[in-house]
């Protein structure tokens, strides 16, 4: 199996796409899959760039809002992490994972799928001490004060992936595992970043990848690249299978990997031994800024994997198809105020099938699905030919006007459908029992963190990307 290996995405799909089919095109090979390490910033329309923590003089539109609307499509399956550079509202809506765009899947907060034979697992974020053993507090929409905290990694998520037993393929994470510059050249690393000799140790001391979580990250890693830092440091640790570096872009973006893997063709699904973990844990979720009470679990861990195995047969482990929730990105046309959004029942969302169901009466007013050809033309290989299959439209439940700030998003509804757990995510939960003003933080107790590096790497990007330019002018 190929795997394209991509650091910070910061939502130019179009310049990553086009430059991975020029590598097949000139490799003669055949790409499986694209993962991205975080920052991949799935921003859809306006509104949610109000929840992508950047200063206002780096919020741009980029490019998947083209990929969400149908106007072009994902030559590869691609599968991503969150960093601490993200359309966090909309994460938010996948938490447990899910489709962001056709063939562009979200692995969640915390998640574990399968590519054909491989699993792949993946932690979102980047860890801050103070907030590791709180909650998912956080409420749309987000104050100056949520907008970075939401994206820190929590306790409740490290301690589902560490319930894992079962071996790993490959794991993804925004932030550096400790140890990690040991297995590669740090000297050279040091000469193109100076400041990590500064901040070495303590940038590689820090997350939970560094502390419990190391000895299950060791056990079950072949393959890992971090790319918080924008710089290409992969590193194939001693425990790896066989893995070949087919194709180094020459800048720090893009790699090209082979991997030992069952023959193709590959699709996503779903983990039986995740969705058990998944199931087991919903119940202490924690939705304030007290820590989960992992003495409240009741299910035990064999016999929720006998009752996934068993849904699974009946269902199968694709996910549910994806469906758009709010109005795209239109350059044409000034913001709206609000938006319409499908509310669809959850038995209602349509699972893969090949036969179309009856024709819907709200045809021409819901957006279809769209599964694109692998097919592309000379002229534009991200285009969307117009001789595309269209997948029938969604039945709906019915029509509502919010006001763009949050929706169920139907996906994770039929998700938790699926495994009969109730959903928590929403601002109508009866967890939030507490106000997440700083001024309250500091009367619990909690210490005010220091967001100012949260945002820094937008900055050295663009510095990056200007340092590019000159070198080609030169």
């Amino acid at each position: 199996m190929k795997i394209a290996v991509e650091g910070c995405m910061h939502g130019d799909l179009d310049n990553v796409y086009t430059t991975l089919l020029h590598i097949q095109e000139v490799e003669k090979t055949k790409i499986d899959l694209l993962i991205c390490c975080g920052d991949f910033q799935a921003v859809r329309n306006e509104r949610d760039l109000e929840s992508l923590n950047v200063k206002p003089k780096y919020r741009s539109m980029n490019s998947f809002w083209k990929y969400y609307s149908g106007e072009k499509v994902a030559p590869f399956p691609t599968i991503f992490i969150g960093g601490n550079h993200e359309a966090s509202n909309y994460l938010w809506e996948l938490y447990y994972g899910g489709w962001t765009a056709p063939d562009i899947y979200f692995l969640g907060f915390a998640g574990v799928v399968k590519f054909g034979n491989i699993r792949i697992g993946g932690l979102s974020g980047i860890y801050k001490a103070n907030h590791y053993h709180l909650g998912h507090y956080e409420r749309l929409p987000y104050n100056e004060s949520d907008i970075r905290s939401i994206y820190h990694v929590r306790e409740y998520d490290v301690h589902k992936l560490m319930q894992v037993e079962e071996p790993i393929d490959i794991f993804l994470s925004h932030d550096w595992p400790l140890g990690i510059t040991d297995h590669g050249n740090w000297k050279e690393l040091i000469r193109h970043k100076p400041f990590f000799e500064q901040e070495s140790p303590s940038f590689m001391k820090k997350g939970p990848l560094t502390r419990s979580y190391q000895p299950f990250l060791k056990a079950m890693l072949k393959v890992l690249k971090a790319f918080k830092k924008h710089c290409n440091y992969m590193r194939i640790l001693p425990h790896a299978i066989t893995i070949r570096t087919l194709y180094a872009q020459n800048s720090w973006r893009v790699q090209v990997i082979e991997i030992e893997s069952e023959p193709g063709p590959y699709e996503i699904q779903y983990d039986e031994e995740w969705l058990a973990v998944t199931r087991k844990f919903n119940c202490v979720f924690p939705r304030t800024t007290r820590p989960a009470n992992f003495g409240g679990v009741q299910l035990d861990m064999q016999e929720c994997r006998k009752w996934v195995s068993n849904r699974l047969r009946t269902r199968g482990a694709k996910p549910s198809l994806f469906v758009r929730t709010v109005p795209c990105h239109n350059p044409s046309q000034p913001v709206p105020n609000g938006s319409f959004t499908v509310i669809l029942e959850p038995s209602k969302l349509p699972l893969p099938r090949s036969e179309p169901p009856p024709r819907s009466p709200f045809q021409g007013v819901i957006p279809s699905v769209e599964l694109p050809p692998r097919s592309f033309p000379p002229s534009d290989p991200l285009q969307r030919p117009p001789s595309t299959r269209v997948l029938p439209p969604l039945e709906p439940f019915g029509l509502c006007r919010l006001p763009a700030r949050y929706c169920r998003n139907p996906q994770t509804e039929a998700f938790l459908q699926f495994l009969e757990l109730p959903y928590l995510l929403d601002n109508a939960t009866g967890s939030r029992e507490q106000t997440n003003s700083p001024a309250s933080f500091i009367s619990r107790g909690v210490v005010p963190f220091d967001h100012d590096s949260d945002v820094d790497e937008i900055e050295e990007l663009s510095e990056v990307h200007d340092t590019e330019t000159q070198e080609e002018i030169m």
